[in-house]
């Protein structure tokens, strides 16, 4: 069965999470909350002192931004509300909901909810 463990107000879930918690994340919390928060209200995602446009996508116009964190390539995107999972049940509620995906592997890394980050840890389908 899955875990949630938290260390260091961080919150890692999933299969392997304990393992995930007690690795050094490749972004930092606060940096996630950063980027949340800036891609929520504003028109540009600062990151290091390099600045990217926030920008919209085509279907659903949900705001996302790329961004590097040590040569590493992400995004954020917003949360799309009309989806019936608990992450599109709290964005329709009026909470502000980020999900932080790796660009390389196509997988979502982390997710922010009103300044509150999550870890994904590694699934039991996952090698």
């Amino acid at each position: 069965m899955p875990k949630d463990v938290a260390i260091g107000g961080v919150h890692h879930q999933g299969f392997g999470a304990e393992v995930l918690a007690r690795r050094e994340s490749m972004i930092e919390a606060e940096t996630l909350k950063s980027i949340a928060t800036q891609l929520m209200t504003g028109t540009s995602v600062n990151v290091g002192g390099i600045s990217t446009p926030v920008r919209r996508t085509s279907r659903q116009l949900l705001k996302t931004a790329a961004f590097s964190v040590d040569g590493h390539q992400y995004q954020a995107i917003e949360q799309n509300p009309e989806k019936p999972s608990r992450l599109g049940q709290l964005a329709r509620s009026g909470r502000q909901v980020v999900q932080f995906k790796d660009a390389e592997s196509n997988e979502f890394v982390a997710v922010v909810v009103d300044g509150e980050v999550t870890f994904y840890g590694v699934s039991k389908w996952q090698k």
